[in-house]
C-alpha cells in the first residue's frame, strides 16, 4: 500500500497521503474499541475486577468487519494502476492515461509522464545478483532495511504487546480497560502531527524528534524502575487509609504517573516519527526494479525482529528486572538519532526519480 501511494502521489503531498494507512489503523482500533463497553460479570463479586464485554457478540462483530473489506474490493476496481507500473509492462498510452487522471487534465502531467517514462527505461526489469553490488541499489536497500530494524529494537512492539504487565509492574494507577483507549488516542493524535508537519518540516527533522522523544522516554522508565523498586511501588499502591494518612499524598500521586507519562511519550514519539516515516521512505527510497523484493526484505526483517524482542523480552525481564530492557532500548534510540544524521536522505518535496538520480549518481545537488 505505501509503495503504491508513493507511485501515485504528487511530491507535495506524498508524506501527508503516506501517513494516512496509520492514521486509518489507528482510527479503526478506536472504533472496535468503542463498539467495546466493560460491565461486572453477573458471577464475580463486587470487590472483583469486571470483565470485558461487547456491546456486539463476537460472532456479529466478525460479520461487521466484513462491510469495510467488501467495500474495499468494490474500490479497488475503480482504482488505477500506477503510471510507473504500466510503463514497467510497456503499455504507455495506459500509463499517459492514469497519470492525467491521478493529477488531471489542467496541469503539466505530460512533462511528468516523461519523466517518469526515462527513469523507468533506464532500468531493466529484474534485478540482477551482478546489479546488487551497484551503490544505486544496495545502499537504499541497506536503508530501508536499516530503518526497519532499529525501528523494531526500539522497543515499541514490546511496550504496546506487555503494557498492561509493564503498568502492573510498575504500579501505575490505571484500570486495565484504559489501556486501548490511551494508546489510541495518543496514537491518533501522534500521527495526526506527523501527517500535518511530514512535507513542512521534512522526514528528517521528524525522526530526530522522534527518536529524542522515545530516547528520553525509556530512560526515564528505565530510571524511574531502577531507583523506585517494585515493592515499593506495590506498598505505595495498596495503602490502606489508615496507614496512608501518615504519608504525604503529593508523593505518592505523582511518582505513580511518572511511568504513564513516559509511557504515554514514548508512544507520541514513535507514531510521529518512527513509526509512519520508516514505512513512507522505504516506498521512497527503494529502486523501481528492486521494489517488490525489497519492500518483502523490509517487512520479513521488521517482523522477525519484533517477533524475536517479544519472545525474549519476558525471559530477560525475569532474569535482570524490567530496567534493562528499557536501557537498552534508549541505546537504540541514540543509535537512531546517529542513523537518521549519517544515512538518511530527506526526500521532502522531491520526485521520485530524483530520489533515484541521488542514489544513482551520489550528487548531494539533486537533494536540494
Amino acid at each position: 500500500l505505501q509503495v503504491y501511494i508513493s507511485e501515485i502521489s504528487h511530491p507535495g503531498v506524498r508524506g501527508m497521503l503516506g501517513a494516512c494507512p496509520q492514521i486509518m489503523a489507528v482510527l479503526g482500533s478506536l472504533v472496535l474499541y468503542a463498539l467495546g463497553k466493560w460491565r461486572q460479570g453477573p458471577e464475580s463479586p463486587p470487590n472483583r475486577a469486571a470483565r470485558a464485554g461487547l456491546v456486539l457478540d463476537w460472532r456479529w462483530l466478525a460479520v461487521a468487519g466484513e462491510v469495510p473489506v467488501l467495500a474495499m474490493i468494490v474500490l479497488l476496481c475503480f482504482v488505477p494502476n500506477s503510471p510507473r507500473f504500466l510503463l514497467s509492462q510497456e503499455k504507455d498510452e495506459e500509463a499517459l492515461g492514469s497519470l492525467c487522471w491521478l493529477r488531471g487534465k489542467d496541469t503539466d502531467y505530460a512533462r511528468e509522464y516523461e519523466q517518469i517514462k526515462d527513469s523507468v527505461r533506464k532500468q531493466s526489469q529484474r534485478v540482477s545478483c551482478a546489479e546488487i553490488k551497484d551503490p544505486f541499489i544496495y545502499k537504499p536497500i541497506l536503508i530501508a532495511v536499516g530503518m526497519r530494524f532499529l525501528q523494531q529494537l526500539s522497543g515499541v512492539t514490546c511496550v504496546l504487546v506487555y503494557l498492561q504487565s509493564i503498568f502492573k509492574k510498575t504500579s501505575v494507577i490505571l484500570k486495565p480497560e484504559y489501556d486501548a483507549a490511551l494508546v489510541g488516542l495518543v496514537r491518533l493524535f501522534s500521527v495526526a502531527i506527523a501527517a500535518v508537519s511530514m512535507d513542512k518540516a521534512g522526514r528528517k527533522i521528524l525522526l530526530f524528534v522522534s527518536a529524542g522523544v522515545m530516547l528520553v522516554s525509556n530512560l526515564t522508565m528505565g530510571l524511574y524502575i531502577h531507583f523506585v523498586p517494585a515493592s515499593q511501588n506495590s506498598t505505595i499502591a495498596n495503602k490502606t487509609l489508615a496507614s496512608f494518612a501518615n504519608l504525604p499524598a503529593a508523593p505518592t500521586n505523582y511518582i505513580t504517573l511518572i511511568p504513564l507519562l513516559a509511557t504515554m511519550f514514548f508512544i507520541m514519539g514513535y507514531a510521529m516519527g518512527w513509526g509512519p516515516i520508516t514505512w513512507l521512505l522505504m516506498s521512497e527510497i527503494l529502486p523501481l526494479k528492486a521494489r517488490g523484493v525489497a519492500s518483502g526484505l523490509c517487512v520479513v526483517v521488521s517482523w522477525l525482529t519484533a517477533f524475536i524482542l517479544t519472545q525474549f523480552f519476558l525471559r530477560v525481564v525475569e532474569a535482570f528486572g524490567l530496567e534493562v530492557p528499557f536501557l537498552f532500548f534508549t541505546i537504540i534510540c541514540a543509535g537512531n538519532i546517529l542513523f537518521t544524521g549519517c544515512c538518511v536522505p530527506e526526500t521532502k518535496g522531491r520526485s521520485l526519480e530524483q530520489i533515484e538520480s541521488f542514489f544513482r549518481t551520489g550528487r548531494r545537488s539533486f537533494m536540494r
